[in-house]
């Protein structure tokens, strides 16, 4: 609780993973992919539930081992691969719709590396804002600018900008990228909006690009697990 606000946290984690079969409770680091976002749900000062919403037996039972609550199976029409995220949320918040929950979390298990510090820095971010929703970015790692499309022909003509021909990296203006660790939003307007990208009130909340990985592939699990190392 914050300032007298329930908060709710939803970690989701549905069985199916085409690039990475059992992709949320593979071991990183000796603790499975959900763990690690359960652990700091857990340690936050202000959260006042953690929740996993899954359509997984197998899943469920691992989160509850961590200390997530698992009220529910997720119903299999949530939990297929065109699934969107705000479905799943609104899901659980009717589930919970007795609870008077203020706020809510969405905390994406692809994300091991976001903690209790950017977790209660971002709600805090959120009162102070006085906002209506908060989304976690990170500095992009290579600028947009020095990007394009390419046909067939693999032309590069007007490949890029002029302006950006021969300019250094560091010259280049900071482009920012949501980095899927962290989406927070009051309730009513999650409800109302079916979002959590409404049109004002909307902040950022700046966080390291270490922290940012988000494991979708081989690689990127290979990236956390280098990081962990280089930590530990």
């Amino acid at each position: 609780m914050f300032k007298d606000k329930k908060i709710l946290a939803i970690i989701p984690a549905r069985g199916g993973s085409k690039r990475l079969p059992r992709k949320n409770i593979m071991p990183l680091f000796e603790k499975p992919l959900i763990a690690w976002s359960i652990e700091a749900a857990t340690k936050s000062k202000y959260i006042d539930n953690v929740i996993l919403s899954s359509d997984s037996q197998e899943i469920i039972e691992v989160a509850r081992a961590f200390g997530a609550n698992t009220p529910f199976m997720r119903p299999k029409e949530l939990a297929a691969d065109d699934t969107r995220s705000i479905d799943v949320v609104i899901h659980a918040l009717d589930f919970y719709k007795d609870e008077n929950y203020d706020c809510v979390i969405l905390l994406q298990p692809t994300s091991p590396l976001r903690d209790e510090m950017d977790i209660d820095g971002a709600i805090e971010k959120f009162f102070e804002k006085e906002a209506t929703s908060v989304i976690g970015v990170c500095e992009v790692e290579h600028s947009p600018l020095w990007s394009n499309t390419l046909d067939e022909s693999l032309s590069m003509d007007n490949f890029l900008d002029d302006k950006y021909n021969n300019s250094r990296s560091q010259d280049l203006p900071t482009y920012y990228r949501i980095n899927g660790a962290f989406y927070m939003s009051k309730v009513s307007s999650v409800l109302e909006n079916e979002t959590f990208f409404v049109k004002k009130d909307i902040y950022a909340y700046l966080m390291s690009q270490e922290h940012s990985v988000d494991i979708d592939t081989f690689l990127d699990f290979i990236t956390a697990e280098s990081i962990l190392k280089h930590k530990d």
